[in-house]
């Protein structure tokens, strides 16, 4: 029994050294039965339909499209691996010109998450490569996904992220 706890003790130390964890920013959400799509219009209040990755084109001179993040604006994500229709997430505010807090439904399935950091990781810094807050790692998600760009609200459109 010496001899374990012996052996125990370099792994406590190890684990003693690890430091606090990260606070995480929605502690895995509020339930939803809703997909990205009609949360990200009833936030947005942009009134586009079809599928996530469909906005981007749709958008064409109904809504202003930029590749410059703004609160309220929608970020569409374009289909990449099992994401096959794309992703849609409201921005709730700029951090700085590479980092992003957005809003969205269904990026964990059926969970509303709030505030979550998304950061642009592409070359061009045009908001067309990104990665995005994954809950249960407390950290940013490893993938890197594809992007259009951002819908803005017109000004009879009112934002409420």
């Amino acid at each position: 029994m010496p001899r374990l706890r012996l052996a125990l003790l370099p792994c406590l130390a190890l684990a003693a050294c690890a430091g606090p964890r990260l606070v995480s920013p929605s502690h895995f959400g509020a339930p939803t039965r809703l997909s990205c799509v009609p949360y990200a219009r009833a936030v947005s209040g942009i009134d586009l339909s079809g599928d996530a990755y469909q906005w981007w084109d749709e958008a064409a001179g109904v809504y202003p499209r930029s590749q410059a993040p703004s609160p309220g604006a929608v970020l569409v994500f374009a289909p990449h691996g099992g994401m096959r229709v794309g992703h849609l997430a409201v921005v709730t505010a700029v951090e700085d010109a590479r980092e992003i807090r957005v809003t969205q439904a269904n990026w964990l399935p059926h969970r509303i998450e709030r505030d979550q950091p998304v950061v642009d990781v592409s070359p061009c810094n045009d908001w067309t490569a990104v990665r995005v807050w994954y809950e249960p790692a407390h950290a940013l998600g490893a993938r890197v996904y594809p992007t259009y760009g951002f819908i803005r609200p017109d000004e009879s459109t009112k934002a409420r992220p």
